[in-house]
């Protein structure tokens, strides 16, 4: 059978029908990573097969030994994690991610440690500090960030699933910038435990699939907290918690789904981007759904906010990184003080260092009370204007991001623009509420555009049964890239 861009489903049955076996898939999946990911970066490392195959030596369970690829900010015992930092370099995780301990309960394979920007820092996936990630349809442009190396692996076809996190929009923007299937959860459903932290209040495991059906299955499985309750944020789910079993292909009766006006009407909403939503808009009306206008005002804030808070937040995580306790030392320090500097100096890029310092200068005292304390008072502003909006509507349309991935060495300079990167995404992570990505057309040039809808809180249910139905009546989500013409590029590792 042909595994390129294979689903999950469809490789699950294969195993079943015993097509093909976990071994062959094994070895199919390393060797496209090993033969074509120098070119796309999408992996910074992947395991060698003996270590796979006795970590999963008797797959069983709902993911029977499917391989998927994990960003490299989440722990998976005995392997290397750097976050895609040399400050966390020869760094092994001590215990695995509750997500990866479910995940390994049903049987999952995890063949590799995926590329990020730096410590998740990024939106681009240009700044990791070994390599960047290209994207998969057009090798000249970017996949999104910061879980940009996951969702190029899934859209390449080297695997069905991955697992990204984001903090305000790392799964969904680059699963929308690569063409694939990417879902941000309630803030809670899934647990944090074993997620390198960037801003803690924000941050969500999500997961990377070409189908809908896909990414149920695997969220159902990494879904709820922990026995041991390491996590105390995480909500506890039933124990046959199952997003997949209400997948029927048509929409719920009397749906009633919102548009933003500024998802049509934004300046700087590229033409593609407004037809490819407005034609998505079609399809849910075609499939029963009523649409309603809304306005959510407090959306305007959601960029500065977003920008004080993970900054502040992730300035203080990242804290821990001082060369003491583990990772990087400097070799050059003489003292206490130059082991701090020189060791964070020397591991932290410049992305990095400069959100740490922002994120220093909005807490210290003399500024907490204009940039922190107004952040967090826009934030509950946000989240009581959500929770009105959602009295009259079931879920929300609108763009993941307001043109398609712009090539390397373009990234938007103007602020209006850099603003809109993280406008529609950023706000879902604010809120706590779940949102999920997924292909809606192309753009002239050839690339990918990706749609979302957001809904109330623990509503992924309804989000995922939506967006089935709509996927089930469009294409898109069976067109893929092609790599023929991958050797014509340089190698990055």
């Amino acid at each position: 059978m042909n595994l390129a861009h294979a689903s999950l489903k469809t490789l699950l049955d294969a195993l079943c029908q015993k097509k093909i076996s976990q071994p062959e898939l094994l070895q199919w999946s390393r060797d496209q990573f090993l033969q074509h990911d120098p070119y796309v970066g999408s992996a910074l490392e992947i395991f060698d097969q003996e270590s796979t195959t006795a970590a999963h030596a008797s797959p069983k369970g709902r993911m029977s030994g499917v391989p998927g690829i994990i960003k490299d900010n989440i722990c998976i015992k005995g392997r290397a994690m750097t976050c895609a930092s040399r400050i966390l370099e020869g760094y092994r995780a001590p215990y695995s991610a509750t997500a990866i301990t479910k995940l390994e309960a049903e049987g999952a394979c995890f063949i590799g440690r995926g590329n990020c920007d730096e410590f998740a820092m990024g939106s681009s996936n240009e700044t990791s500090a070994y390599y960047p990630v290209r994207n998969p349809w057009d090798l000249t442009r970017v996949p999104g960030g910061s879980s940009g190396g996951p969702a190029a692996a899934v859209a390449a076809g080297w695997v069905s699933w991955a697992l990204g996190s984001e903090t305000g929009g790392s799964v969904r923007q680059p699963a929308a910038w690569c063409g694939i299937v990417g879902s941000k959860p309630t803030y809670g459903l899934v647990s944090r435990y074993g997620l390198t932290a960037y801003a803690s209040s924000l941050d969500q495991i999500g997961v990377f699939t070409r189908t809908v059906y896909d990414n149920a299955l695997v969220l159902s499985i990494i879904a709820g907290q922990e026995s041991t309750l390491r996590d105390g944020t995480a909500h506890t789910v039933p124990q046959d918690y199952d997003l997949t079993r209400t997948l029927t292909g048509t929409i719920r009766p009397g749906l009633r789904i919102g548009v933003l006006a500024q998802a049509l009407n934004s300046e700087g909403m590229s033409s593609d981007m407004v037809r490819a939503i407005e034609n998505a808009i079609a399809e849910f009306k075609k499939l029963g759904a009523h649409i309603v206008p809304i306005e959510l005002p407090s959306m305007e804030l959601g960029a500065a906010t977003y920008f004080v808070i993970s900054r502040a937040e992730g300035a203080s995580n990242l804290g821990r990184f001082d060369g003491i306790r583990y990772g990087h030392r400097s070799s050059k320090a003489t003292s206490l003080e130059e082991t701090y500097t020189l060791s964070r100096s020397e591991g932290f890029g410049d992305e990095v260092q400069r959100r740490i310092l922002i994120g220093n200068y909005v807490l210290s005292h003399g500024h907490a009370a204009a940039f922190y304390q107004r952040a967090q008072d826009a934030q509950a502003l946000m989240r009581a204007e959500c929770a009105e909006v959602f009295k009259h509507v079931d879920l929300i349309i609108a763009p993941v991001t307001p043109t398609e991935a712009y090539r390397f060495g373009d990234c938007p300079t103007n602020s209006l623009q850099l603003d809109l990167q993280d406008y529609f995404t950023c706000f879902t992570n604010l809120v706590g509420i779940p949102a999920l990505a997924f292909p809606c057309g192309f753009s002239q040039s050839g690339m990918p555009l990706g749609v979302q809808l957001m809904g109330p809180h623990f509503s992924e249910s309804l989000l995922m049964e939506t967006a089935h139905a709509y996927e089930q009546v469009t294409p898109w989500h069976t067109m893929h890239p092609s790599l023929e013409n991958i050797k014509n590029h340089t190698k990055l590792y």
